[in-house]
């Protein structure tokens, strides 16, 4: 029996979380396995009638388990960030979820908006390291009149520009990134190691001509890791050139590993040029701990309801995590379902279908239960 967390959250999170338990269940039943899901109100609906985001006796009730299948977080109801940072950011740190990983991986039967392009060019990882850079919420905004509480900015500007603070500036706004030695290592070995049951090429990630302290020991941590794996061909990319390659040359990579904000950024690109936000799961690991499993879209409040949301993101997000459970050959049938369901047109009216969300939920379940 695995035992697994559920948060529907938002918007059509709930129902296309229900869509994903009802493929996990069959694939369950077809390979021989249990799946014990216990769910946790955390969401907008709740926050909005108690103020409560996540409790600390929910962190410690989700540290038990070892995988959260997540839906959506967002809500028109509720000011941008509070949602995102107090319930999703939460949870990535408090269970040092310090992988993020995406896989780009185009299916067959699939569009790409990428001219000649197809399965074969894009399949590759993006593993994104998840708790330091730009998110640690290091930062602040202040009117010329409070600097003095900054004194640090106010010398800095006064050296490099010139500008006096107190007297020229309206306000300042300010964010710091940082990188620790360890935090970049072990997710740099993550991606080595996830390139040793690939194609054995890493290839990382950086804009250490600019900013040169923080992704310059990015830089060296990366080359430490490859002296130590020799047998691996690595490479670096500026974050600016690797959104040209993405689009001109996706089948260059195998595992693509990257700081925070920048891994945020790509992700989004690689789930474009795979066939859109609808295809792109996304995992949130701890090798050693609680990690999670999510569609990498948002919440879609709009569409809450109306069971026409394309679920397969969601549907391959449980594929992930099956794979995090050891179940690899049950997670593997269910990236095979989503391609036998693309290609028998069971799909919602995103990819140019007529289905409903739970529609293409039975038709991956039951070609799951029949499969063999």
């Amino acid at each position: 029996m695995h035992e697994v967390a559920v948060i529907g959250g938002d918007g059509i999170g709930p129902e296309i979380i229900a869509t994903g338990r009802k493929v996990l269940d069959a694939a369950g039943e077809r390979y021989g396995f249990e799946i014990g899901w216990t769910d946790f109100d955390i969401g907008a609906d709740r926050y909005l009638k108690t103020g409560e985001l996540v409790s600390e006796q929910e962190l410690d009730a989700l540290s038990s388990y070892p995988a959260i299948y997540f839906g959506a977080i967002g809500d028109d109801r509720v000011t941008p960030g509070i949602l995102e940072k107090g319930i999703l950011l939460t949870l990535r740190f408090a269970f040092d979820q310090y992988v993020n990983l995406r896989p780009v991986k185009m299916l067959a039967g699939v569009e790409t908006p990428l001219a000649g392009k197809g399965p074969k060019d894009i399949d590759f990882l993006v593993v994104r390291e998840n708790t330091e850079d730009f998110y640690v919420g290091i930062g602040s905004r202040f009117t010329g009149k409070e600097h003095k509480q900054l004194e640090v900015v106010r010398n800095l500007y006064s050296v490099k520009f010139g500008l006096d603070v107190e007297s020229d500036a309206e306000e300042i706004a300010y964010q710091i990134g940082v990188l620790t030695r360890e935090g970049s290592r072990r997710v740099i070995e993550y991606a080595f190691d996830a390139s040793r049951k690939r194609r054995k090429k890493v290839t990382s990630v950086d804009k250490a001509n600019v900013l040169s302290d923080v992704y310059g020991l990015w830089r060296d941590v990366f080359r430490d890791v490859a002296a130590q794996n020799q047998d691996i061909t690595t490479e670096f990319n500026y974050v600016d050139a690797i959104t040209m390659w993405f689009v001109k040359n996706p089948e260059w990579f195998d595992v693509v590993v990257t700081p925070n904000m920048f891994g945020d950024i790509i992700t989004d690109l690689g789930a474009m040029i795979q066939g859109g936000l609808g295809l792109a799961p996304g995992g949130n690991i701890n090798p050693h701990g609680t990690s999670m499993f999510e569609p990498i879209h948002g919440s879609a409040p709009k569409y809450k309801g109306q069971n026409v949301a394309n679920p397969f993101a969601t549907i391959w997000a449980g594929a992930m995590l099956l794979d995090h459970l050891g179940e690899e050959e049950a997670g593997a049938a269910i990236v095979k379902g989503i391609e036998a369901s693309i290609s028998k047109g069971v799909v919602t009216r995103d990819m140019g279908g007529s289905a409903s969300t739970s529609a293409v939920g039975d038709w991956v379940a039951d070609w799951i239960r029949r499969s063999k």
